[in-house]
């Protein structure tokens, strides 16, 4: 990072704060907010506050189709283990989540729109944002929440408030926050495979009114449950199968804030620093667990691989960040300044077959390979300045500055081969550098033009810049460079594009409101340079734009027991960016285009009974990719393709006539990891005790439609009708002081396909059921 970039940034942040204090003292008390559901009287539902828009409000009030999760939800879900992030698929309507690199590199995708890349590089259409801070580059996007008070999801473009890469959405987390009184909760969690969950936060002041923190904490474990069956020696680094050697994890983070509110300045400064260390199994692939014409997937064990290469398939990751959040109200308005930095490092190795060479004759193949993030810098500068009115007008204008570097090395087979073996090569692997800066101003207002209805637009103008170096590149055993001479080793991209959105609101009743929102938004070009590990040049794609439509309306219905909100909406996204893979699992990047989507989603929750709550989420989705010159390679290895293409193809072949690759025409058809319909319910009844307790049992369950995992139309590489539920029953003290219960998540043991490795027909499954104990409480 150059010492300007460092002096800017710094400079911007000192200079906010400065100017914040030096007005705090003519300053009002600043508004007290909300950040998640409010107590509500017993038998009605509480109103539930929103930052969807930066500010509090109702979420019945907010123009933008806005799903809402609360902490205590998602612990639920996560008791057994699970990875905080990927238990968002299906819980809310529109969302859904996936993995094939593990835990440090969850992809999410909103109404169907996101990205399949596993590039270490890659850039995603939904921003993932914590307590204000935006989170980039994918290793940073795993980072678990913990101690989370409430999770929005925004679905459609939010590039107006929240800046480019937003074309599908943003998932925002906001943490618990310190308090002026003594306060602590914690949910820990024992089950299946020696999993043991802990999510705890306690906090309170230090000098009353004045001086406030919370510190916060995760630790998640779990054993190796996963026999490598394979009885050979490792030729990489001679080690052996053997039984329960995969699948474990240990996650360790922690966080501390504090909080100073000097007395009669209006003046709020939120200082949080946090870590992360994390080492566990990457994603496993069941290669040949997809049999060629089917995709039942019900006679592959889930506990049992054959991995002949990839060294027990690590993967280990630490990052550190911080962050000052500053506010002060000058009473007509509110200024916001946001500095924060982020920083990770580590590794994750695999073997990229999944399975044992030898066992697949026809194909015989080995392959491992290693994505390694050396360093990473993320700093970013957020200044907002806001009116405070509650009547009917109300603005904000602001900018942001981004700036991130990464060296990544990519590490090929010959890298890891022992002395003496035939491919052996040390120089195997390639190391580059990415920069990427972007800034950006924007403005929004809000103005009730007639009672009832009001019209909200903004507008923001962002640059985004990225560049990709080759520091090292490949090279044969002898030292000799294998990069193509005419290639450059340099690489920048660079665009300017407008966001912008209009959306009406209409207050029909007191219970029933519709709005109707129009957005605009961009994904910024990339670059992708894993490709140079083997050999090949860069691959780029430029800016993605998407135009939204959507209406819907919003209800509180019956006496405030009955919440009932849906949502309609299409869109069009011209030069999409779309991934496939080559026959050497050479990732592909490339712009069609066009895809457009339309479709929509429901929430309902219900309160009949003020002991019984139940809530109920649908969505219903069509896309479809449209351009008839984009073909992409197939399933393809050795010669022959190996699955059952639906789409047109054509073959490639060498100048000896050998087919090398096969690519199909994939026009029509729907965007990879874009379910036709998702279904999620839950409900729990409580048995009142005569000592305030109370007895209670609940349940949750998601449904998926067809999904089709890759772009290209086959019959293997598709989901339908898969589902997961869980079971929860036990006992609440009085005032809920602690609760204690038995749970099951996967209830019915389901063996699911989320992924495949298309060139092996190999298998990515979700996590087998978990039986265990929980108890929770606060203070």
């Amino acid at each position: 990072m150059s010492n300007f970039t460092v002096r800017s940034f710094l400079f911007v942040g000192c200079a906010t704060a400065a100017l914040s204090f030096a007005t705090a003292a003519s300053a009002q008390d600043a508004p007290t907010t909300a950040a998640a559901s409010e107590a509500a009287p017993d038998g009605t539902l509480g109103d539930i506050v929103v930052t969807a828009e930066r500010r509090s409000e109702n979420l019945q009030n907010v123009p933008i189709s806005v799903g809402v999760l609360q902490g205590s939800d998602l612990r639920d879900y996560t008791a057994g283990g699970s990875d905080t992030l990927l238990e968002l698929a299906n819980r809310v309507p529109g969302l859904y989540a996936e993995t094939t690199t593990g835990k440090i590199f969850p992809r999410f995708y909103i109404r169907g729109l996101g990205n399949i890349d596993f590039y270490l590089g890659a850039s995603q259409p939904v921003s993932i944002i914590q307590d204000d801070v935006v989170l980039e580059h994918v290793v940073l996007k795993s980072n678990p929440v913990y101690d989370v008070a409430q999770i929005e999801v925004l679905r459609g473009p939010q590039g107006t408030l929240f800046g480019r890469n937003t074309t599908a959405g943003i998932i925002k987390f906001d943490t618990n926050k310190p308090t002026n009184e003594f306060t602590g909760r914690a949910t820990a969690s024992y089950g299946t495979y020696n999993t043991v969950t802990l999510d705890a936060g306690v906090g309170g002041p230090i000098v009353k009114d004045v001086l406030k923190f919370r510190v916060s904490g995760l630790y998640q474990r779990r054993d190796n449950w996963i026999t490598n069956t394979y009885t050979g020696t490792n030729s990489a680094d001679g080690t052996t199968g053997g039984k329960d050697t995969l699948g474990g994890f240990e996650e360790k983070d922690i966080r501390v804030q504090l909080e100073l509110t000097p007395p009669d300045t209006g003046f709020t400064g939120l200082l949080s620093a946090h870590a992360r260390d994390y080492s566990g199994t990457s994603t496993i692939f069941h290669r040949g667990g997809i049999l060629k014409g089917s995709n039942d997937v019900s006679n592959t064990p889930r506990a049992f691989v054959g991995l002949d290469e990839g060294a027990g398939n690590p993967q280990a990751y630490k990052t550190y960040g911080t962050s000052l959040n500053m506010k002060n109200d000058f009473g007509g308005v509110t200024l916001t300044s946001i500095s924060a930095y982020e920083t990770t490092s580590g590794y994750s190795r695999g073997d990229t077959d999944g399975g044992v060479a030898t066992n697949f004759p026809g194909n015989l193949y080995f392959g491992e390979s290693q994505g390694r993030v050396r360093d990473l810098d993320q700093l970013t500068q957020e200044v907002r300045l806001a009116n405070n009115s509650t009547g009917r007008f109300k603005w904000q204008i602001g900018g942001i500055y981004f700036y991130s570097r990464d060296n990544t090395e990519f590490d090929q087979r010959g890298f890891f081969l022992l002395p003496g073996q035939a491919a052996r090569n040390p120089n195997n692997y390639v190391v580059l550098r990415n920069i990427n800066t972007s800034y950006a101003g924007f403005g929004q207002a809000s103005y009730e033009i007639v009672p009832k209805l009001t019209i909200t637009g903004g507008v923001r103008v962002t640059n985004d810049a990225k560049s990709t170096r080759l520091v090292v590149g490949p090279r044969n055993a002898a030292g000799v460079s294998t990069f193509p001479a005419t290639a450059p080793t340099f690489v920048r991209l660079s665009d300017t594009q407008p966001s912008w959105d209009v959306a009406l609101r209409y207050q029909a009743t007191d219970d029933v409101s519709l709005f109707a929102r129009v957005a605009h938004s961009f994904r910024g070009p990339t670059i992708q340079g894993r490709n140079a590990v083997f050999s090949s040049a860069f691959v780029t794609a430029g800016s993605e734009t998407i135009t939204s439509y959507e209406a819907g309306f919003k209800s509180n219905l019956l006496g405030n027991t009955l919440r009932f909100n849906a949502t309609g909406f299409y869109y069009k996204v011209k030069n999409i960016q779309l991934n496939g893979n080559d026959a050497n699992n050479n990732g592909l990047l490339f712009n069609a285009d066009q895809a457009q989507a339309w479709g929509g989603e429901a929430e309902l929750t219900w309160r009949p009974v003020p002991n019984l709550t139940m809530g109920l989420g649908a969505s219903v989705l069509h896309t479809e990719i449209n351009d008839k010159r984009v073909y992409t390679p197939v399933c393809f290895l050795n010669g022959a393709v190996t699955c059952t293409v639906l789409n047109p193809t054509i073959a490639i072949r060498n100048p000896a006539g050998v087919t090398t690759a096969t690519l199909a025409q994939i026009d029509g058809n729907p965007l990879p990891n874009a379910p036709k319909y998702q279904l999620d319910g839950n409900a729990r009844y409580d048995f009142p005790l005569p000592n305030g307790g109370k007895l209670f049992v609940g349940g949750d369950v998601t449904l998926q439609g067809y999904t089709s995992l890759v772009p290209y139309k086959t019959v293997e590489y598709t989901t339908d009708g898969t589902f997961e539920a869980g079971l929860k029953a036990g006992y609440t003290a009085p005032e809920g002081a602690y609760e204690i219960a038995v749970f099951t998540r996967n209830v019915t043991n389901e063996k699911n396909l989320k992924g495949v490795l298309d060139n092996y027909n190999a298998a990515v499954f979700n996590d087998p059921r978990i039986v265990g104990v929980q108890l929770s409480g606060k203070f």
